[in-house]
Order: C-alpha cells, then sequence, then structure tokens
C-alpha cells in the first residue's frame, strides 16, 4: 500500500478524472450542466476538492509585439470532501452559470475561431492534480443573434473574430479581455470604411454593443478609427426593426463627430475619432491588431453571417487548439 501511494504521488497508478459536457452549446449567461467521472487509481485516494475552470485563447500586445495566451475568467468549485476507493468509478454531475461576458464561439452552429475551454482539477491529496480539458461552445443570445443576422441582411461580411487583452473605457465591461468580430464594409460603405469590429458586452438585463470602424482617408486626411456604443434591452427582441437600428448605428459610426464617453441610451450612440485606440484599451498600454486572423471569409445576403465561416477547416483547427494550446498555458491570475 506504501508503495502504492508512491506511484500515486508521482502520477502512476492515480485516479483518473474525464468531464461530459451535456449542455451543447451555451449561451452567456446560460447553464452550463455535465458530469465529471472519476475512476479510482490503485489505491485510495482522498479527493479533495474539484474545480472547473473557464479558459480562453487571448491576444495581448507588447512593445515586443503580439502574443496569445490563455486566461481563466471563470472558476467554479464542484465537488470534494470525499474518498475515492481503489478501482472505484463515481460520477458528480455539475450546473454553472457562464458570465455574461462569454465571448461567442458559434454562429448558427458554425465556429467563428474563438478559442474556449473548461478545464477540470481534480485536487488529490498525496498525488499531483489531475486534469482534464474539454472544449467549450458558446452560442449567441438572442439579441446578439439578431444583430449579427442584420449585419448580414445589411450586406456586411463575417472577416474574423478575436479576444483582445484589455478594457474598452466608459464601458461596464467586467472580464479582462473582451470579444471583437470584425466584418467587412458592402458596397455602400465601402468607401468609408475598411472594416467594423463589433463588442458585445452583455448583462442580465441589456447589452452594450461597441462599434469601431478603420475608416479610410481622404485625398487630404488620414485614415483613423471611430468608435461608438449604443445600449440595447434584451427584451422586445423580436419588435425592433433591427435592419434598420443596425443600418442607423453604422451611418452614425461613419458621418458622425461627437465625443465618445457618457453612457448611451437605447438607440443612441456617443462616437469618438482618435488616431490610436488608447482609449478603447482603458490606457492598458496594448495596441490592436487588424487583419484577418484566423481567414478571411466573407458572408453574403439573407442568410447571415454564418454564410461566410468555413465551418468543417476551422471547427477542426479549434477542436485541435484547445488541448494543443491551453496545456500548461493557463493565467493562474485570471478572472473568478
Amino acid at each position: 500500500m506504501v508503495f502504492k501511494r508512491l506511484l500515486g504521488s508521482i502520477g502512476v497508478g492515480g485516479p483518473a478524472v474525464d468531464t461530459i459536457l451535456t449542455s451543447g452549446a451555451v449561451p452567456p449567461g446560460g447553464s452550463l450542466t455535465g458530469e465529471v467521472h472519476l475512476r479510482g487509481g490503485n489505491a485510495d485516494f482522498d479527493i479533495e476538492h474539484i474545480t472547473l475552470e473557464l479558459v480562453a485563447r487571448v491576444e495581448a500586445e507588447t512593445d515586443d509585439g503580439e502574443h496569445d495566451g490563455a486566461v481563466v475568467f471563470e472558476r467554479f468549485g464542484v465537488g470534494g470532501g470525499f474518498r475515492l476507493a481503489e478501482g472505484e468509478q463515481r460520477s458528480v454531475p455539475f450546473t454553472v452559470t457562464l458570465p455574461w461576458e462569454t465571448p461567442i464561439s458559434v454562429l448558427h452552429g458554425q465556429p467563428l475561431g474563438i478559442v474556449l475551454g473548461v478545464r477540470t482539477e481534480l485536487g488529490v491529496a498525496g498525488a499531483k492534480d489531475k486534469g482534464d480539458l474539454d472544449a467549450l461552445s458558446v452560442r449567441p443570445l438572442p439579441v446578439q443573434e439578431a444583430i449579427l443576422e442584420a449585419f448580414g441582411q445589411t450586406g456586411f461580411g463575417f472577416r474574423s473574430a478575436d479576444l483582445e487583452y484589455g478594457r474598452i473605457g466608459g464601458t461596464g465591461q467586467q472580464l479582462s479581455f473582451y470579444q471583437e468580430i470584425e466584418l467587412t464594409p458592402p458596397p455602400q460603405y465601402a468607401h468609408a470604411v475598411n472594416e467594423i469590429e463589433v463588442t458585445f458586452l452583455a448583462t442580465p438585463g441589456g447589452m452594450e454593443v461597441v462599434l469601431e470602424a478603420d475608416k479610410r482617408g481622404g485625398p487630404f486626411t488620414d485614415g483613423h478609427d471611430a468608435l461608438t456604443r449604443f445600449t440595447v434591452s434584451q427584451h422586445g427582441i423580436e419588435h425592433t426593426d433591427w435592419n434598420a437600428e443596425v443600418d442607423s448605428w453604422v451611418r452614425r459610426l461613419v458621418e458622425h463627430r461627437s465625443s465618445y464617453g457618457s453612457h448611451s441610451s437605447y438607440g443612441h450612440g456617443d462616437t469618438h475619432h482618435g488616431g490610436h485606440h488608447d482609449d478603447k484599451h482603458h490606457n492598458e498600454g496594448h495596441g490592436h491588431r487588424s487583419g484577418p486572423g484566423m481567414g478571411t471569409v466573407v458572408a453574403a445576403g439573407a442568410a447571415g453571417l454564418a454564410v461566410g465561416v468555413v465551418g468543417g477547416m476551422v471547427a477542426a483547427e479549434v477542436v485541435d487548439e484547445v488541448g494543443d494550446f491551453f496545456e500548461g498555458d493557463e493565467d493562474e491570475g485570471g478572472e473568478g
């Protein structure tokens, strides 16, 4: 028995953990359900804790360039405080709630290239912590889907999506990073902007929509960025003409010259123009990346943005990346 415990302490013959997510794609603020399956090792072990961590691949700009890193943005204790007998099999069910600002990783069932994971940590007395990592799939809230669909109906195409480390000044952002969904403009706006980036910051009752345009320069002016923000409700979505609403947002973003910063009411926004993104990143020293990221794909027409996502290729890449990228690379100083 002593020899068995010694083997367990160095990771040989210890308990095994396998987490199964049963809820499928979950919206921000939704319930993530599943079971943690445990299989006893070659001896009895005391299970001190079972912890789930939500992990995201995030990009950050530093003085020496752009870097990818992993951020733990939420932690949940789902069990522990029991003895797992030799060879015993036990399942621990769980239900946890995703943060409202959890990024969207799929649209109409097609992946957007965002890498999210659920890591299970099994704290075992007298042995190394065991771990398991599973891909997390997050679908949009109804209001987010309606807005993205309206962009697609208006003629915008999906370019890429990524997660940026930093904070957007003047918003109620809670996480240490935010999602940017980069869109290519339709012909009526192509002369004015190179691309528009959409960021959603959801709360239980409403949502801030931050739009940023990379504006083209003219014969006597340089190109610059424009930023505007709108607040919408999560209720009464079906009573809003989202095509008209989104088109008015874009026109305001392209044409207006008012200052950005104060909180806006539904259907109204504030716009900021400047030569860089310090305001968006709340002076945290992080720059901004433009470009296709996971690949340039274009959506078109009434089916919305999801038409342009190369589902199979991106899905396989995301599944491979979850394990390869997160292993041993989590930022233990993340949210939660």
